[in-house]
């Protein structure tokens, strides 16, 4: 008998045939590669035991001027700030009204109609009424979800837990509504309907059922300003939260700035608010321009208009046919279209800005694909992944194809990314074809020029660690109900928890799978058949129990495979198999809590045992 050392490269390489990825790892979950290393990636936990409503898109954190942490979380129908284990809503309010005897109960029912004039809501809404009296048993100064609209006039909502006592109209006095901006959508999706074709095509009065054209997924941008929160939602206005009026005021719409907008930055150190995707008149929806941008007078959020006496101004990209997202990077502004590159430096009076074009068709997917570590700049593009550190790159990526030939294309809006800078990581989160919810993963390990996938763990959203010790990340499920209170009534499905991550080893206190199989590798140079008696495992810093399994054939589409497993933990020296092939992989696999593992090589105990 004779031992034989396996080694396998580091990454994942899913560009090749599993035969052709000889001494290569081709699949992985959870498993993270550490100096040319396999590992169990780290752990998590939930920060809060609550959820909170809607799915996040972006969380941003900093800390204020008295030292307090704080993190905006925006999602498709909520604003939140959480600071030091409490989550509060501070959504902006879109109209405020008093109303007089708005309610209509049934006796026995939960549903209440509500007559406002020309309310403005959509279903999903979110209203707070207050001083009205008590109607039919309800006390009806409460947060509600608006379950169902009527018309432009009137709207339903629902009283979880509690009925009307009795039948009657125009009830609950005078009192206040106050209504939350728009909701916005949990997905993307195609635009049907008129006006979503091209111009001359197809009969005149009659809606497409057909598009090419795709609705964005509800994305937030975020940045701050002193110890202020400045953020927007897509196609919306520009919203302030000023952080010393506390946690218990609501952000604020900046009255003097566009209307409608894309994105959002602020410069530094100059502190310019850049709004993307704009309007050309402000105030004015209609003028909004995908590829204009404007940025306001220093540390001035609320002059826009360009004048002798100011330093604000505006441009227009000529590439691409929207501006998708920007970063801070080298000391310039690096801003994003859908399909080019440019960088806006600021070259002081009269121009401010200079605008220049860096590359053209390496767009970036969504507003969260792109991220900047040390001043290089890693994005998602339609078909590959790219960085920027003085020159454009495209990257040699080994799950390429993996990746972009299983993608849904009408949801790349949603991409999102993260960087754990302790392990020199750039994470990808997307949806597969068939997935309308992010729902894979693919990371790019920038110091050892490795990649590996992960099906299965998504987050919506990533801070590293910085203003926190650890990272946090945040998990949507659309069939979770919100439970941070107060609940409001009659809210829906769709809910995001907050974790923290590389906390342990565990899924938030449950086994983590986690599992890596290599490709096939010939048994000496493959031409003869060997006998394998025993396998000896070669670990470091295992804890609890792992999973080996080596399979055995004679050839790459052999469908009389031979396949050993062994449950093996740090005191186990070998473990006997009778494996007959020319070639064998093997698989590494965890399921159990607090197992951990780091893989080093494999040797099997070998002898010649023919040629058939």
């Amino acid at each position: 008998m004779a031992l034989v050392k396996t080694q396998f490269q580091p990454g994942i390489d899913k560009q090749t045939t599993t035969y052709g990825a000889e001494g290569r790892w081709v699949d992985s979950k959870n498993v993270r590669f550490r100096t040319g290393l396999p590992e169990k990636i780290g752990g998590w936990d939930k920060v809060i035991t609550s959820t909170i409503i809607g799915v996040v898109r972006a969380s941003l954190a900093w800390v204020s001027n008295t030292g307090v942490r704080h993190l905006a979380l925006g999602t498709d129908r909520k604003l939140y700030i959480y600071s030091e284990g409490t989550v509060v809503d501070i959504t902006p309010l879109r109209l405020e009204a008093a109303l007089t005897g708005p309610f209509a109960m049934v006796s026995g029912s939960s549903v209440i109609t509500v007559t406002h004039s020309s309310h403005g809501a959509t279903e999903g809404d979110f209203v707070t009424y207050d001083s009205f009296s008590t109607s039919q048993g309800l006390d009806m100064n409460k947060e509600f979800e608006i379950t169902e609209i009527v018309d432009g006039n009137t709207y339903k909502i629902t009283y979880t837990g509690s009925t009307a006592s009795g039948t009657a109209g125009s009830q609950g006095g005078t009192g206040n509504a106050k209504y939350q901006i728009n909701i916005g959508s949990e997905k993307s999706a195609f635009g049907f309907g008129w006006g979503t074709g091209a111009w001359n095509q197809g009969t005149w009065n009659t809606p497409r059922t057909t598009t090419s054209i795709s609705l964005d997924a509800t994305y937030w941008s975020m940045d701050t300003f002193g110890e202020d929160l400045l953020a927007i939602r897509n196609d919306d206005a520009l919203y302030r939260w000023d952080l010393s009026g506390g946690t218990g005021t609501r952000a604020q719409k900046v009255s003097q700035a566009p209307t409608s907008n894309r994105a959002l930055l602020v410069s530094s150190p100059d502190r310019h608010i850049f709004l993307f995707g704009t309007e050309t008149t402000i105030g004015s929806t209609p003028t909004q321009d995908d590829l204009f941008l404007r940025f306001s007078s220093q540390e001035d959020f609320q002059t826009w208009n360009p004048a002798s006496t100011n330093t604000a101004g505006s441009f227009r990209i000529q590439d691409g046919s929207k501006i998708i997202t920007a970063k801070r990077s080298r000391g310039s502004i690096l801003v994003w279209t859908d399909t080019a590159l440019h960088a806006l430096n600021n070259i002081g009076p009269p121009f401010i800005f200079g605008l220049s074009q860096i590359g053209s068709n390496c767009g970036a997917v969504s507003a969260n694909s792109v991220v900047d570590v040390n001043g290089t700049t890693y994005w998602m593009s339609q078909t590959a992944f790219y960085q920027f550190d003085g020159a454009i790159k495209k990257l040699d990526c080994t799950v390429q194809d993996f990746v972009f030939d299983d993608i849904n294309s009408t949801s790349l809006g949603q991409v999102s990314i993260a960087v754990n800078t302790d392990f020199n990581e750039v994470t990808w989160f997307y949806p597969t074809a068939t997935s309308d919810f992010l729902n894979a993963s693919v990371t790019y390990n920038y110091l050892e020029n490795v990649w590996y996938t992960n099906n299965g763990f998504t987050r919506t959203s990533w801070v590293d660690r910085g203003v926190y010790a650890l990272p946090y990340a945040t998990f949507y499920s659309s069939t979770a109900t919100s439970t941070n209170t107060p609940v409001p009534l009659g809210v829906t499905n769709g809910a995001t928890t907050l974790y923290r991550h590389e906390s342990g080893v565990n899924d938030d206190g449950a086994a983590m799978d986690c599992q890596i199989t290599s490709g096939d590798f010939d048994i000496k140079e493959g031409d003869e058949v060997f006998l394998c008696s025993r396998v000896i495992p070669d670990f470091k810093d295992q804890a609890g129990s792992t999973t080996i399994k080596v399979e055995f054939a004679n050839y790459p589409t052999s469908s009389n495979t031979r396949s050993f497993t062994s449950t093996t933990t740090n005191n186990t020296k070998f473990f006997s198999v009778r494996g007959r092939g020319r070639q064998a992989n093997v698989k590494v696999s965890s399921d159990t809590i607090d197992a951990n593992w780091r893989f080093g090589t494999l040797r099997l105990d070998v002898k010649p045992d023919g040629t058939r």
